[in-house]
This record gives C-alpha cells, sequence and structure tokens, in this order.
C-alpha cells in the first residue's frame, strides 16, 4: 500500500458500528478503556438525581390550588395511577402506582438522552439496562403473586391453564417459557432494540452527511437530505422514546394484573 492510499484511508470515516456504544471513562485518573463509569453511567445517575430532585421540589410545600411544579408532577403521577396503574390493574393499581410512575419516569428520561445535542445516546441502548429494569419487574410480579396465593397455588394458577388433562405435558412447558422466560426477555429486548436502532439511525444519516460532503463538493445537496432526514427522525425518535416509556409500564402493570388474578 502506497503512502497516498493510506492517507486516503485515513482519511475515510468509519462506519458507524457496535464499538461505538462501548465508551471509555469518563473518570480522569482511570484507565481509557475502563467501563465502570462512562457517560452512559453517568446519565443514569443524572437521571435519577433529576427524578427525586424534581419530586422532592415539587411537593416540598403543596399547595390547595397548586403551582407549576406540583401541577407538572401530579400530572405525570394522575397520568400513570389513572390510565396506567388502576385502568390495567383495577382498584388495587393505587398501591402500585408509585413504582410504575417512578419506572415511567426513569425510563421517559433515559430514553430522552438519546435526542439531547451534544449527548446523543441513551443508557437504554445498552442491553444491561432494559435488562435489570426488567429483571426488577420480573421479581415484583412474582412476588406479588406468591403473597397474593402462596407459592403452590400460585405456580397452579400460572402453568396450568384451564384444559382437558391430556395436552397439559404439552400447555404447561408453553406456559413455563412464556410466563417465566419469556416475559422479563421481551421487556428488555424492546426497549433495547428501539434505542439502539434509533441511535444507529440518528448516527448513520448525521455521520452520511458529514462523508459525503467531505467525499465530494458535488455531494453538497445529498449532504443537507441526508440531515434534513436527521432532524425528521429526532422527531420520530422522540415519539418512539415517549411510546417504549409508556409499553414498558404498560406490560409491568399487565403482569402484575396476571399475578393477581384467581384464575388463569
Amino acid at each position: 500500500m502506497t503512502g497516498q492510499s493510506i492517507v486516503l484511508a485515513a482519511d475515510v470515516p468509519f462506519p458507524p458500528s457496535v464499538e461505538d456504544f462501548y465508551l471509555p471513562s469518563i473518570l480522569p485518573w482511570a484507565e481509557h478503556d475502563n467501563y465502570w463509569f462512562t457517560k452512559i453511567t453517568a446519565l443514569v445517575w443524572l437521571s435519577a438525581a433529576l427524578i427525586i430532585i424534581f419530586f422532592l421540589v415539587s411537593y416540598r410545600k403543596p399547595q390547595l390550588v397548586p403551582t407549576k411544579k406540583q401541577w407538572f408532577a401530579e400530572s405525570i403521577y394522575g397520568f400513570v395511577r389513572n390510565n396506567i396503574a388502576i385502568e390495567m390493574i383495577g382498584p388495587r393499581g393505587v398501591n402500585f402506582a408509585p413504582y410504575l410512575t417512578t419506572l415511567f419516569c426513569f425510563i421517559l428520561l433515559n430514553n430522552f438522552w438519546g435526542i439531547v445535542p451534544f449527548v446523543q445516546i441513551s443508557p437504554n441502548s445498552h442491553i444491561a439496562f432494559p435488562a435489570f429494569l426488567a429483571v426488577i419487574s420480573y421479581v415484583m410480579f412474582i412476588a406479588v403473586g406468591v403473597r397474593q396465593h402462596g407459592v403452590v397455588k400460585y405456580l397452579k394458577t400460572a402453568l396450568i391453564p384451564p384444559a382437558p388433562w391430556f395436552i397439559l405435558p404439552l400447555l404447561i412447558p408453553i406456559e413455563f417459557f412464556s410466563n417465566f422466560l419469556v416475559r422479563p426477555f421481551s421487556l428488555a429486548v424492546r426497549l433495547f432494540a428501539n434505542m439502539f436502532a434509533g441511535h444507529m439511525l440518528l448516527l448513520v444519516f448525521t455521520l452520511g452527511g458529514f462523508a459525503m460532503l467531505n467525499a465530494n463538493a458535488w455531494f453538497a445537496p445529498f449532504s443537507v437530505v441526508s440531515w434534513v432526514m436527521t432532524i425528521a427522525l429526532t422527531f420520530l425518535e422522540f415519539l418512539v422514546i415517549c411510546l417504549q416509556a409508556y409499553v414498558f409500564t404498560v406490560l409491568t402493570a399487565s403482569y402484575v394484573q396476571g399475578a393477581l388474578a384467581d384464575e388463569h
């Protein structure tokens, strides 16, 4: 390879890949390839802190005629309580409204980092964070079912559907796979895949515009089109961000409702 070809190869930007999601440590005393505290970790802690501070400040001095902050906080809680917890679980859903509200706000804010300028990556684009949230919901709805029915009755309700006895050997493994394996897996993968794909699309169109502009001045109109697509996809990603937070919370509530139900 000649020196000129090496220079040309160096000028060509590398396409985005999975490696772009493994960010270096932001701690000045840590090694560059240390993944214990990266921008992703900082965003998760920042999200948790912002949610805690927001609700503490909003409810610090509650008033009969709410302030704007109190009204906004009550609107978020009321939306989750009335439209998710009570709608999916029933009157007993009020008991689960605090957890579901926290879950909804945490996922929504972490998703939102994916379209914030100069941040532009969601912690939920790493499978570890959606998986951990799914495990929490998984443990919770199983614990609720065991507390409601007892271990034996809960397993009987969850695994044995009302069907003829001779097909139960076929249905019981299917029910076990569906209720205890697919549920947490689908919760985690659905959120992760949407955030991962959204980030990759924005990255491809953003870098693609710069790549075409650097390759040839005649490609400038195509670069503009690529950047316009980035803006359009950002608005689409905002809808996906809200929808995925809602879907994750609704599915968690539906699993709790199934654990509390007396029948299969």
